[in-house]
């Protein structure tokens, strides 16, 4: 049987605009949204909740001398800050010695190295859980800084709804001269505009352990980690996606509520650490598992289709005219994101990346999932 070369180009046409709908679909309907988030009308607070801090550390000495104090400074009434010495063999423990005289708030606890013993950043992360004197706990890294001295208020005033458990606050990076850098940036922002369009849609399925809190009675009624306990990744994201709800679920969206971290140096340990937050998703929700690989598949069928129309001189007038039409809709919702997530910076080199982003991601799934690198210790 013969297929003439009309009905091919129908087909490809039709597969070209339905890809084009999925993808319009995700920029109207999830990422406007969070381009264009506006930080909800809050009474102020007459009292401000007490507050934990919970920061799990391995051999972050230099990180903690350089952003710690500022956890420490926050403007807020009544806080502590739990550091969990994870193993550590830098000076670790004369940095927090030398805190500690400092900030009498700071609170310390310590995992002995066992050569007989190997756990996940969970352990850590319940041993800080536990030592919190407070309900409300607010997790970062190490190498993490507050972007505003505000911070803690904004925690306090996305949680103050007797319904929300959870709140879902933006991690950045640190601006630097290199690709790499932007390229960590740009992905940040974009995976940003996902989590947070899709908790504003009422189908939240992630946080960042970077800037993200919950109450503590909320985390022991869910059973804590759970099932998730043997994954070495998904401290952050695997809670979220297993305990979150459109009713339960709150977002932070003003810059003050940001926070600052190191981006890796090299390609090698960004994939490291990309391999192994991409080894936690595949024990996502399956709805949530659909959500995030169809993005992608779509924009990588429509690159793919419009090449192959194009090349083939079929119809380039609709292809033209559907690609413009992407293009300006992705310039207009991304360069408001840029300004929403305060990366302006990224906007015009966005378009590369758009292209490379889901190969390159693709290629790291896969290969985290054929060599099982989500059993590495998460430092």
């Amino acid at each position: 049987m013969i297929i003439s070369t009309d009905t091919t180009h129908i087909v490809l046409l039709a597969l070209l605009f339905f890809m084009f709908v999925i993808q319009a679909w995700y920029w109207l309907g999830y990422y406007r949204k969070a381009a264009y988030a506006r930080p909800p009308a809050r009474a102020p607070q007459a009292i401000l909740p007490p507050l934990s801090v919970v920061i799990c550390a391995r051999n972050e000495a230099e990180n903690l001398a350089r952003f710690l104090p500022d956890v420490l400074r926050q403007d807020y009434p009544s806080f502590e800050v739990v550091v969990v010495n994870d193993c550590s063999e830098d000076n670790t423990f004369d940095v927090l010695g030398d805190l500690m005289k400092q900030y009498p708030h700071l609170k310390v606890s310590i995992i002995q190295k066992d050569p007989g013993f190997t756990h996940t950043k969970k352990l850590a992360m319940l041993i800080g859980i536990k030592a919190a004197g407070n309900d409300l706990l607010v997790f970062t890294d190490a190498d993490c800084r507050p972007a505003s001295p505000q911070w803690l208020r904004e925690v306090a005033a996305a949680a103050a709804s007797e319904k929300t458990d959870i709140v879902i606050g933006y991690g950045a990076y640190m601006p630097e001269k290199s690709l790499l850098n932007r390229y960590i940036r740009y992905e940040t922002m974009f995976i940003a505009m996902q989590y947070f369009g899709m908790t504003m849609a009422g189908k939240p399925y992630m946080g960042v352990g970077r800037n993200l809190a919950y109450r503590k009675s909320f985390f022991f009624e869910k059973g804590g980690f759970g099932p998730h306990n043997h994954i070495m990744s998904g401290d952050d994201d695997l809670f979220v996606n297993r305990n979150s709800t459109a009713e339960n679920c709150s977002l932070m969206t003003t810059h003050d509520s940001f926070t600052l971290s190191v981006a890796s140096g090299s390609i090698t340990d960004w994939m490291k650490q990309k391999r192994r937050h991409l080894s936690a998703a595949a024990y996502y929700r399956k709805e949530d598992k659909m959500r995030l690989f169809l993005e992608p598949f779509s924009r990588v069928s429509w690159y793919g289709l419009s090449v192959a129309m194009l090349v083939m001189l079929a119809s380039w007038p609709v292809v033209a005219l559907l690609a413009v039409t992407r293009l300006v809709m992705r310039s207009v919702i991304l360069k408001k994101a840029a300004g929403t997530f305060n990366e302006r910076q990224l906007w015009f080199i966005s378009l590369f990346f758009d292209i490379l982003a889901p190969f390159l991601t693709a290629f790291l799934y896969l290969t985290t999932r054929r060599k099982g690198k989500g059993r590495e210790t998460w430092k």
